[in-house]
C-alpha cells in the first residue's frame, strides 16, 4: 500500500498450486526465472490453467479490515474498468467483499486465505484472526474472482514483484525437471 508516496508492507503473501500447474506450462519448459517473471503471458496461463490455488496472506503491519477492503476495492475496481467488464453485478459483488473486510481488526500475524477451486469461477475468502474463529465468504461474481487472482498472479500488472519473482523462480526450476 503507498502513503504518501512511500511503499509500506502490510502482509507477506504465499502462493499455493497443485503440482498439476506445470503440466499446463509446458510451453516454458527450461526457460530461464528472468525469462518467465518478464513473461505476462506465462502468468496469464499460470492463472488460467484449470488447477487449485490458494493465495495466503499473513499481516506483517497492523491494518484496519476497512483499509484493506478499500485496496481490494480500487484495485480490483479499476482493473474490471480498464478491462470494461465492471457492470452493477461486479460493483454489487466487490461491495459484498468490501464488506465482509469492513469490521475486522488485522494484527500482525493474522492470515487471510483466498481459495480458488479448480474450474470454478467462485473463491472462497478465509480470515483467522488471533482468539477467533475462522470467518468466510465466498465470492461468487466470475469477473470479480479472476480479478483478484490477476491482482496477486498476473506479472507486470501484479500488486507485488516480489511475490512474481519467486513464483518464477520456483516454476522455473519445476519446469526444468
Amino acid at each position: 500500500m503507498e502513503i504518501h508516496f512511500l511503499q509500506v508492507k502490510f502482509y507477506a503473501i504465499g502462493v499455493y498450486l497443485e503440482p498439476e500447474v506445470v503440466s499446463h506450462l509446458q510451453q516454458w519448459k527450461s526457460k530461464p526465472a528472468k525469462e518467465l517473471e518478464g513473461s505476462d503471458d506465462f502468468f496469464d496461463a499460470l492463472i488460467s490453467a484449470p488447477v487449485e490455488k490458494v493465495i495466503r496472506l499473513v499481516v506483517i503491519k497492523e491494518i484496519k479490515g476497512a483499509q484493506y477492503g478499500l485496496q481490494v476495492e480500487t484495485a480490483v475496481r479499476d482493473r474490471l474498468a480498464a478491462d470494461d467488464k465492471y457492470e452493477d453485478e461486479e460493483e454489487e459483488a466487490l461491495e459484498k467483499v468490501v464488506d465482509f473486510f469492513r469490521s475486522k481488526y488485522f494484527k500482525k500475524n493474522s492470515v487471510i486465505t483466498y481459495h480458488f477451486h479448480a474450474n470454478s469461477s467462485t473463491a472462497e475468502i478465509a480470515v483467522s484472526l488471533e482468539g477467533k474463529d475462522d470467518t468466510k465468504y465466498v465470492i461468487e461474481n466470475a469477473n470479480v474472482v479472476e480479478t483478484i487472482k490477476k491482482w496477486y498472479l498476473a506479472g507486470s500488472r501484479a500488486i507485488s514483484p516480489s511475490t512474481i519473482s519467486s513464483l518464477a523462480a520456483n516454476l522455473s526450476e519445476e519446469l526444468s525437471k
